[in-house]
């Protein structure tokens, strides 16, 4: 038995894997000595906790039974933001204004972290600052975002209410008043998690693949029983199995969610101001943004289920709904679809992701519940998890932990 479930995590074709991404050195031989932290997942989790770790000179071995970048990465449509899915005036009234505030906050500091220490690496992933467009739907209306740019302002976070007028006179978005906010990023995500396991592989960190871990005994040295009879030994265990849940760790409040995508053809017309990144406030919400080779790539239509063979047979209508009202929005670009995919992720009942380490498993940490800004919250987890296993402690741990109570 694996030690997470597995899940077929994505189908179609992604337009990520039609595009070239560095090779990486695995090896099938395990380390015998005992180390600092075991990384189970090679995604973009695993590859930022990994480089997180072996930054501050611990010992890492990063495990996964598929390859490195090989899961989930490549499915994300990679529109890396600060903002988070539910709105800060939204939030604030279930989990309270400072809480919600001090999520928000650490959500733009940590995708701050990510350009600034992608660009120490020098890791080439097509990374370009984008505003964000958030556009009125059935979540907030126009008062509704009036309130939310407040509530955003209220946190220092600087954000511009457009109403309809300047939202077509500038974008060419007919009827829909938007928040625009600012300094978002765009990246290839498959490049980007290959260049921190790079990172990461370059001071000493190994990086093991295909390897299955079936077991994992936690106390004072973790043991990580594998497919292959063999063991190895740790003082720490981080769960970065993205949406393949740990089966030992506590998932109330997070469900696995599938969605839908596309990229089109290069678009030969006039592109929006700015190719800033397209949103809804709405539920469940179009998200679209310009990606290499000026294609359009937009999804959404999400769905609460993860069974594959549904969510696959879906793939053909789901994909002509997200035509439909990406041609609404933006009467003037070309559908056609060139790629297209769909796969699941993880979501929880605020947005919000669960960090940390897991109740009754001594020295075993993880990750869960992603939602729409899963990479973001892949780098907060990295800067959490090297605070926690190096013994600091985090100022803003409370908000994720698992024994949080919202």
């Amino acid at each position: 038995m694996s030690a997470t479930r597995k899940k077929d995590l994505r189908t179609g074709k992604p337009l990520w894997m039609s595009l070239p991404s560095p090779r990486l050195a695995t090896s099938r031989q395990l380390p015998r000595r005992a180390l600092d932290c075991v990384v189970i997942g090679a995604g973009i989790s695993g590859a930022l906790t990994a480089d997180a770790l072996s930054a501050v000179g611990l010992s890492v071995a990063i495990v996964d039974r598929r390859g490195p970048v090989a899961g989930s990465t490549p499915a994300s449509t990679a529109l890396l933001q600060y903002e988070i899915d539910t709105p800060l005036s939204l939030l604030a009234r279930r989990i309270g204004r400072t809480r919600a505030e001090r999520l928000w906050r650490r959500s733009r500091l940590a995708l701050d972290a990510l350009r600034e220490r992608a660009r120490h690496l020098r890791i080439s992933a097509d990374l370009v600052n984008r505003d964000s467009l958030y556009l009125q739907g059935d979540v907030l209306d126009a008062e509704g975002l009036q309130r939310e740019a407040y509530a955003r302002r209220r946190a220092g976070l600087e954000v511009s209410f457009l109403d309809a007028a300047q939202v077509r006179h500038r974008f060419g978005i007919a009827r829909r008043a938007a928040l625009l906010s600012y300094d978002n990023l765009a990246a290839n995500p498959r490049r980007l998690a290959s260049g921190f396991l790079a990172a990461a592989l370059a001071r000493g960190a190994t990086l093991h693949a295909p390897q299955e871990v079936t077991h994992v005994e936690p106390g004072a040295t973790v043991r990580l029983h594998m497919a292959n009879g063999r063991m190895l030994r740790s003082r720490s265990l981080v769960f970065a199995t993205g949406y393949e849940l740990p089966r030992a760790v506590p998932s109330k409040g997070h469900r696995i969610v599938s969605t839908w995508a596309l990229a089109t053809y290069p678009q030969r017309g006039r592109l929006w101001e700015g190719e800033a990144f397209l949103w809804e406030a709405a539920d469940p919400y179009l998200y679209a943004r310009v990606g290499p080779g000026r294609r359009i790539i937009c999804g959404g239509e999400d769905e609460d289920f993860a069974d594959e063979a549904q969510r696959d047979a879906l793939l053909p209508a789901k994909i002509q709904t997200i035509r439909r009202k990406l041609a609404r929005l933006l009467p003037d670009v070309d559908t056609r679809p060139e790629f297209t995919w769909t796969g699941s992720f993880g979501a929880s009942t605020t947005g919000t992701p669960t960090i940390g380490p897991v109740p009754r498993m001594r020295n075993c940490y993880a990750v869960l519940g992603y939602g729409g800004n899963g990479i973001t919250f892949s780098m907060l987890a990295a800067q959490v998890l090297r605070a926690q296993i190096c013994g600091d402690g985090d100022p803003d741990e409370d908000l994720v932990s698992f024994t949080r109570r919202f």
